[in-house]
């Protein structure tokens, strides 16, 4: 059955509107126009690698191969340092590269250690106020996921629907960039909230069929606006204000492997 709504007695599809992944966990954010999808893993490269902050290098390598060792705090984010919202990383063919804008500081060979002492170099000559020890990690079977260091483990995608934005919007009356939210899919073609309710059912989209398994609870990081330091925009407070929570969007979990592109329509499954 399509997901549908009736808007001004005509019908619109529910489909993929935009798609991101971020190479770096919290640190990087790229629009793609098609991904592939991996059974229980996600989006392929997508959170791929993390920075680590404060711990030894012997406790990093721990949380690295281990994701029940891992907590929020070990890892270098925009919540516990915003300093690092003007940058971007990009990753293809194992090179990860660390962006300003549209310029390239350093780019190296991802599985290189000697490289990667360099950029984590360059990342503390940039911003000295970032709490180190620093490491740079990966991970291709656990991604780094907000969803890979909890009680439930499990690779996610993060599926956001415009319209909540916009409805937020207009509560507010206040723009909201949807890249504060940092989602995977962003869709559009129901109403706003309505991907609420599809928590524990079963979407498709193309031939992928994936598990709605909770709402994703927001932290400060959504009140940075993009690119910036600038966090007078508080969205945590206007989201427990107007809707009396704290989320914005649904984690899904892939049960097959597949490719999504934009302009794919998402159906519910019966």
């Amino acid at each position: 059955m399509d997901l549908r709504y009736q808007n001004h007695n005509n019908y619109m599809s529910v489909l993929i509107s935009s798609i991101y992944f971020s190479p770096v966990k919290s640190l990087s954010f790229i629009n793609i126009k098609s991904c592939e999808v991996k059974k229980d893993l996600g989006i392929l490269n997508d959170r791929k690698f993390a920075f680590s902050r404060i711990i030894n290098s012997e406790r990093a390598r721990l949380i690295e191969k281990n994701p029940s060792e891992r907590k929020l705090e070990n890892f270098l984010s925009l919540k516990n340092s915003p300093v690092l919202n003007k940058y971007n990383f990009t990753y293809k063919d194992n090179k990860l590269a660390l962006m300003l804008g549209v310029k390239e500081l350093i780019l190296i060979t991802a599985d290189n250690l000697n490289q990667r002492s360099i950029l984590i170099n360059k990342l503390v000559e940039l911003e000295s106020s970032l709490m180190k020890p620093i490491s740079l990690l990966q991970n291709n079977e656990f991604p780094f996921y907000d969803t890979s260091h909890s009680n439930k483990i499990f690779n996610s995608i993060s599926l956001i629907n415009l319209k909540s934005i916009q409805d937020l919007e207009k509560k507010i009356n206040e723009k909201v960039e949807f890249q504060r939210f940092r989602g995977n899919f962003y869709i559009d073609g129901i109403e706003a909230w309505e991907e609420r309710k599809w928590v524990g059912k079963t979407i498709k989209i193309n031939n992928v069929l994936f598990k709605v398994e909770r709402n994703i609870p927001r932290c400060v990081a959504i009140n940075l606006r993009p690119k910036t330091n600038n966090s007078e925009l508080n969205l945590l407070q206007s989201l427990k204000k107007n809707y009396r929570h704290f989320d914005m969007g649904i984690y899904l979990r892939a049960l097959n492997d597949g490719k999504i592109e934009v302009g794919s329509i998402i159906k519910k499954e019966d």
